[in-house]
């Protein structure tokens, strides 16, 4: 039986909430998506609120990931405590409140779902994602698991696809916001993509006014960043999987825009 999973890249500002709530039902009856996982870091601009969290998954997502500015809304710390559906990086100082794995029951069977964060060129140093992953993957009984890395270097998150090779259903990265064209089955049969780009405006610098970023860039002195005006975009890819195996047998980027 085929499984099919869609993963959403990093949802961005008011307008990205908006646009993947008028989008991703009518997206997911279309393709016959059985599992939906959203990544919502940024629906705040620095952090997403639990009044967001409800409005992604009231638009279709099953699981939502963060990144690293899950912290950027401190009034979310009460709701990622009681919710089973937000997943924060599962290599985040374990002291922090939420989890970073979860499983979930779907007609195929349990799916598990494991966010990690990377280390290369980000804000601070989390445990190693790499290690990270082989413990939980020790408690895992399901064939169904899904990893998402939320990193800068398309290094690490290349890595790691091909560490987890066959071993696991499908790895993508987030938090360039830019999505990558290298959509593969890696040899063992784990899906693969570099980064699923973001769901927020299109005219922008990774969802920002452009000429705040170019601001930025030329030394000059800038304000805090605005999301962009104008018409927006939803970026992801679907994974079909084989129910029995657990692995991948066609991965397809997504983007849907105005």
């Amino acid at each position: 039986m085929e499984f099919k999973v869609l993963a959403v890249g990093d949802v961005v500002a008011a307008s990205g909430i908006a646009f993947l709530k008028s989008r991703l039902r009518g997206l997911k009856r279309k393709r016959g998506i059985d599992f939906c996982v959203v990544n919502g870091e940024n629906a705040a601009g620095m952090g997403m609120t639990p009044q967001q969290a409800e409005t992604i998954l009231d638009a279709g997502a099953d699981v939502i990931t963060m990144g690293n500015h899950t912290w950027g809304r401190r009034d979310l710390v009460p709701y990622i405590e009681e919710s089973r559906q937000v997943l924060r990086p599962a290599n985040l100082p374990p002291q922090q409140p939420g989890r970073g794995w979860g499983v979930f029951e779907t007609r195929f069977g349990d799916v598990a779902v494991i966010d990690l964060i990377g280390r290369v060129h980000m804000d601070y140093t989390p445990d190693n994602p790499f290690l990270a992953v082989e413990k939980i993957l020790k408690k895992l009984e399901t064939k169904l698991i899904l990893v998402e890395l939320h990193a800068e270097a398309t290094s690490e998150k290349a890595a790691m696809g091909w560490m987890l090779d066959g071993r696991v259903s499908a790895v993508w990265g987030t938090h360039t916001h830019v999505q990558t064209a290298d959509e593969r089955i890696l040899p063992n049969g784990t899906g693969y993509l570099t980064d699923l780009g973001m769901t927020g405006p299109r005219n922008s610098v990774i969802g920002v006014r452009s000429e705040q970023s170019v601001q930025r860039f030329r030394g000059d002195l800038t304000g805090r960043y605005e999301p962009a005006p104008g018409p927006c975009q939803l970026n992801g890819c679907i994974f079909t999987i084989d129910a029995d195996s657990g692995l991948c047998t066609a991965t397809e980027r997504v983007m849907l825009h105005d």
